[in-house]
């Protein structure tokens, strides 16, 4: 764990932040052989990510922008988006945060700071970029968090916008997540679906921006590293881009892979998609919720009971959120040609 200046109630609102991300991803995960047909469609899920996501919004005011991909469940529960307005999105159902329209790949809860997401690879970059830019013009003091996959920095959007950042000095963090897999393809495959450079963190140089690679599993060290990036874009003096290295611990997209049977952390969900169990269970062990539980433990943050309390209520509320969300009706057929412009 680094070292940083945050208090102990600063902690322990990011371990909270981190479980509770968990949990509503594991209650995603759970809907497909709990209520079959209740979800359609793909989720791709953020567990894994926690740490990387909750130290980097550690470091955010509370006008900044978030904008991730379209794994994008955490950042909004980050941000105080309800989750079971979340819940009832992912359900299509009316009382969901885009009266069900939206689905999990288009959230957006604009009073919450979070613009929105689509289900384009690399979206988030041109478009946090644009945001940015907003902020700049109208001096807001906003900044932009924007968080992709690795796959997504092979993308010409992200070439392109990062140069554009860097020349506008744009009040951007650029997040790239690199979880090890680009949907089905390990980053260290040389062939043509794979990412060339590593670390990719150096291609912040081609732009002349700081370009840092961290230990996403770490929210600590996240913090760290990212907190000088925010400062930077807060003084006006441009963009940075932060690699965060971690492992997925879900399949691509939950509608591919769906356990036959309701077991917590299912195994085979990442080995029946990736086939490498040995690489599965070493990345299980650097599991970051376990990682900074144990480290706050250990400095008497918090005590067993104090991190079981969390986690209960963590868990209790997803339930909810999930019961809401069953509750909540189906928009009509009427409905089907509201918020169509094209």
């Amino acid at each position: 764990m680094a070292s940083t200046d945050l208090g102990e109630d600063r902690l322990v609102w990011m371990y909270t932040q981190m479980v509770r991300i968990r949990e509503f991803e594991e209650h995603v995960k759970r809907t497909f052989f709990e209520h079959p047909g209740a979800m359609r469609g793909h989720t791709h899920l953020a567990d894994g990510a926690e740490a990387s996501i909750v130290g980097t919004l550690a470091t955010r005011n509370a006008e900044d922008l978030a904008m991730p991909s379209y794994r994008c469940h955490a950042q909004p529960l980050v941000l105080g988006t309800s989750p079971r307005k979340m819940m009832a999105e992912l359900y299509g159902r009316k009382d969901g945060l885009c009266k069900g329209f939206g689905g999990s790949m288009h959230l957006a809860d604009p009073e919450h700071h979070f613009p929105g997401t689509s289900a384009i690879v690399g979206q988030s970059i041109a478009h946090a970029a644009g945001a940015a830019l907003t902020a700049q013009v109208k001096k807001t003091g906003q900044i932009v968090y924007c968080f992709f996959g690795d796959g997504s920095a092979k993308q010409g959007a992200f070439f392109e916008t990062l140069n554009l950042a860097a020349i506008w000095k744009l009040p951007v963090v650029f997040v790239l997540e690199n979880n090890e897999y680009q949907a089905y393809t390990h980053i260290s495959l040389e062939d043509a679906n794979a990412m060339a450079g590593d670390p990719l963190s150096k291609k912040a140089a081609a732009f002349s921006i700081p370009g840092a690679t961290v230990d996403g599993t770490d929210p600590l060290k996240v913090y760290d590293e990212v907190r000088k990036a925010a400062a930077r874009a807060r003084a006006g003096d441009g963009p940075s881009l932060i690699e965060s290295k971690f492992y997925r611990f879900s399949a691509h997209g939950n509608a591919i892979t769906v356990p036959p049977v309701p077991t917590q952390f299912p195994e085979h969900e990442a080995v029946g998609v990736y086939g490498n169990r040995d690489e599965y269970r070493k990345a299980r062990e650097r599991d970051p919720n376990k990682l900074f539980r144990a480290s706050l433990l250990a400095q008497g943050v918090f005590s067993e009971a104090d991190a079981k309390g969390i986690e209960d209520n963590a868990r209790a509320e997803m339930d909810d959120a999930v019961q809401f969300a069953l509750a909540s009706p189906l928009p009509s057929p009427e409905e089907a040609a509201n918020y169509v412009y094209a």
